[in-house]
């Protein structure tokens, strides 16, 4: 059993280990129980109970950056491209809260164990908030001198919406008119940005 263990078969284990006992009792031995084997077969792919934590996180959020992935082979102006994927995205995050609270404390508790897990994190989905804008950019739709601060400005103006710290907000019956009417602020800024540069240049 030991010979046919991947590291792809313990991160799926060590999920359903976090779901059942949580981050604060999960062990490296009840995943290898799980699996049926010593926990020495798994501190052979993950030096460190750390390691491994690290790893099952790092795999949800594949998961994520996957799914919110932008398309950019349809027809469709920037700007909505870009109200589409902040809507998927508060979804997504509101959908996790109501319909798995377990899972989405379990994986906050765990980004939050790792800096480099969080950046990791923010480094794709800002990424993909980047290639949106230059798209809009490159049409002449979205008007700015720096298309990495503005996708950043983008993303700070929109955290009420998808940051877990305002996760207890998101019941709020007005929260979708909320979200609408700072998305659409954002897009009227993208249309006429005027976002300083880094150099400080007005």
């Amino acid at each position: 059993m030991a010979e046919a263990l991947t590291a792809e078969a313990i991160l799926a284990a060590t999920e359903e280990v976090l779901r059942r006992y949580g981050p604060a009792k999960a062990t490296v031995v009840d995943v290898a129980k799980a699996l049926g084997v010593s926990h020495g077969s798994v501190y052979r792919h993950f030096a460190t109970k750390a390691a491994l934590r690290e790893a099952v996180t790092r795999r949800w959020l594949d998961a994520i950056h996957e799914e919110m992935e932008p398309a950019f082979d349809r027809d469709v102006p920037a700007s909505r491209m870009l109200e589409e994927w902040l809507q998927k995205l508060f979804d997504k995050k509101r959908r996790s809260h109501t319909e798995d609270l377990e899972l989405f404390t379990t994986f906050r508790t765990l980004v939050g164990e790792s800096s480099a897990v969080v950046e990791y994190h923010l480094g794709h989905l800002v990424g993909q908030l980047t290639r949106i804008i230059q798209a809009g950019v490159d049409t002449h739709e979205f008007v700015t001198d720096d298309v990495g601060r503005t996708a950043q400005a983008v993303w700070d103006a929109t955290q009420v919406f998808h940051h877990p710290a305002h996760a207890q907000e998101w019941g709020n019956p007005h929260i979708q008119d909320a979200f609408d009417a700072v998305v659409s602020l954002v897009v009227a800024g993208l249309r006429y940005n005027r976002i300083p540069s880094a150099t400080g240049d007005a």
